[in-house]
């Protein structure tokens, strides 16, 4: 990445976390809506520590920019990366149960059921999982109504049984039987580059985009999808706690089975290479206009934390 093309992905990333992050915030602390009871102080306050406290917002950034390809609403556009940052933040706070990954930091931070107790954290997560389809469904989401339901149906399943949801069982199940590499593929693509093609797809949503855009850029997703768990897998075997702001070589110590650890960290960075050029390509037909998402690819495939 050259240093200029660095230098403005950079400010663009920090401006949409900036922005993702206030919009959850008014959100989280908006008064009672039609329909709503009461909100628990104890349970809003489990989810605001566990979607407040910081983090690249990268889901947000892919959202916002790949719907701004097609000079889409940008205030939708929020709206739908903050819906699925509340997705991305509810599978941390459950992953990080100790039935899970028992993570007791997250960003350098205790992690919810640390902070709280685990009943709470579970209840978080739940909460903010179903706030993210209200998000979307709402009509402060000005969008037409076919656009809101698209996008709750490709949430729903990017998010679910038949992605990442699954692909934390699978990640469960490899403690116990260790797959082969094509099935560590097939789990990597459903725990994590689910919601990254979602991110990715969502944006030529939003813009009511073509179907072959909406596709190309899906492609593009799962591409970067790829790219950002070898590239947590190669810092988790060569990377310091401190640097990563949570615990490393917990999959080594759990058994898991990883395609940096099975082929080794240069193999690993050799692939990343090749998932960025990959990537790339997808985006060449949208020209100067893509120049922040391919800054994007290189970030999430060369990063150190």
């Amino acid at each position: 990445m050259m240093k200029d093309d660095q230098t403005a992905f950079e400010t663009a990333l920090f401006a949409r976390a900036a922005a993702s992050e206030d919009l959850l915030r008014q959100i989280l602390d908006a008064p009672l809506l039609s329909g709503e009871i009461a909100r628990p102080e104890r349970l809003m306050a489990a989810m605001r520590h566990g979607a407040l406290n910081g983090g690249k917002r990268l889901r947000p950034f892919l959202v916002m920019e790949s719907a701004a390809l097609f000079s889409a609403d940008d205030e939708a556009a929020l709206r739908v990366a903050a819906a699925l940052e509340c997705v991305h933040c509810y599978s941390l706070i459950h992953d990080d149960l100790p039935a899970m990954d028992d993570d007791d930091l997250r960003r350098g931070q205790p992690t919810v059921h640390k902070a709280f107790d685990e009943a709470t954290a579970i209840l978080a997560g739940d909460a903010l999982l179903t706030l993210a389809f209200d998000i979307i469904a709402d009509q402060a989401t000005v969008l037409p109504a076919e656009r809101r339901i698209a996008l709750v149906l490709a949430l729903a399943r990017a998010a679910g049984a038949g992605g990442m949801v699954g692909g934390q069982t699978l990640d469960l199940e490899a403690e116990r039987k260790r797959p082969d590499e094509a099935g560590i593929i097939r789990l990597q693509a459903m725990k994590t580059g689910a919601l990254i093609r979602f991110a990715c797809e969502a944006g030529a949503i939003v813009a009511g985009a073509p179907a072959a855009d909406r596709e190309r850029l899906a492609e593009f997703g799962s591409a970067i999808g790829l790219a950002f768990q070898l590239a947590d897998d190669l810092l988790d075997l060569t990377a310091d706690a401190k640097q990563m702001g949570k615990a490393t070589k917990k999959d080594a110590a759990a058994g898991k089975a990883t395609l940096a650890a099975l082929h080794g960290p240069d193999w690993a960075r050799e692939q990343l290479h090749g998932l960025i050029d990959q990537a790339h390509a997808l985006l060449d037909p949208y020209g100067e206009r893509a120049a922040l998402l391919k800054a994007a690819a290189t970030f999430v495939a060369t990063r150190n934390n």
